[in-house]
């Protein structure tokens, strides 16, 4: 796109308005450990609880099929890894690039054996506007909404972590914290005008190899070459989708666009 600088790196928003009924049924989930329904959420941010679909057998049953075990939970958005002496350290956490996640040291234990699927129903991006600048002076960006044509849900490839809190006692039931982290990779030709980096998804076919804390590391690489993204299309929204505190259906409408930023620039 004319006037457009790729920066950042990273996936920082995303939609998810799905109820747990309706993920369990997308994802094939077969027990449930949800404490409390998550609320329809148009502006997911870090640190925010998120739907999470993964696969944890028993460990007094080594053999069990893993997807015979598949859970949806509650998850924050912001890996802690389990050495980790602050959890403050998930803040910075919230992605993990496709190309090095294997060797992290942040990331590969739970690349091993504690991968995830991300529900969403699209997510956002941000890039300036050359000529055009925002309150504080620099250039003013326009937020995107990708999300799939058909209407369907997206599964993000993520990675979890289980961290105990050495200030709790063990009958607190908040001792340990799960978090979690979206893995990106490269965009392509058609969404990476608008930014070079994208969530990875994992298409259906792969997602059961995705989950399974069995599969060798060798396969899980294997996966990590992205399908083609096609049936993702990018329109601009509001600007308020940029505070956190907005929240709402009306984050994700298509804004026409002599009502955006875009006016003028030649888009």
């Amino acid at each position: 796109m004319p006037g457009v600088d790729r920066v950042g790196g990273m996936c920082g928003r995303y939609a998810s308005s799905r109820t747990p009924d309706d993920l369990a049924e997308e994802f094939e989930v077969v027990d449930p450990r949800l404490d409390k329904e998550l609320p329809a959420d148009y502006n997911v941010a870090p640190t925010k609880e998120v739907y999470a679909v993964l696969d944890r057998p028993p460990k007094d049953e080594p053999e069990a099929s893993a997807a015979a075990h598949r859970q949806l939970r509650a998850l924050r958005w912001g890996l802690v890894p389990s050495w980790a002496k602050d959890p403050a350290i998930g803040n910075k956490m919230i992605n993990a690039r496709m190309e090095t996640v294997a060797e992290k040291p942040a990331f590969r234990r739970a690349f091993a054996s504690r991968r995830c699927l991300l529900p969403a129903d699209g997510y956002y991006e941000w890039y300036p506007l050359e000529g055009k600048s925002g309150k504080s002076g620099r250039p003013a960006k326009q937020p995107f909404f990708i999300h799939p044509k058909d209407g369907s849900v997206l599964a993000m490839a993520g990675l979890y972590e289980i961290w105990k809190d050495p200030t709790r006692d063990a009958d607190d039931p908040e001792q340990f914290r799960w978090t979690c982290t979206v893995l990106t990779t490269d965009a392509p030709d058609e969404l990476g005008r608008i930014h070079d980096r994208m969530p990875l998804l994992v298409p259906r076919d792969r997602r059961s190899a995705w989950l399974d804390p069995s599969t060798p590391k060798d396969d899980v690489l294997d996966l990590l070459v992205p399908a083609q993204q096609t049936g993702l299309e990018a329109y601009p929204v509001s600007t308020k989708v940029g505070n956190v505190r907005n929240n709402g259906p009306e984050l994700v409408e298509p804004l026409p666009v002599e009502e955006s930023l875009l006016e003028g620039t030649g888009e």
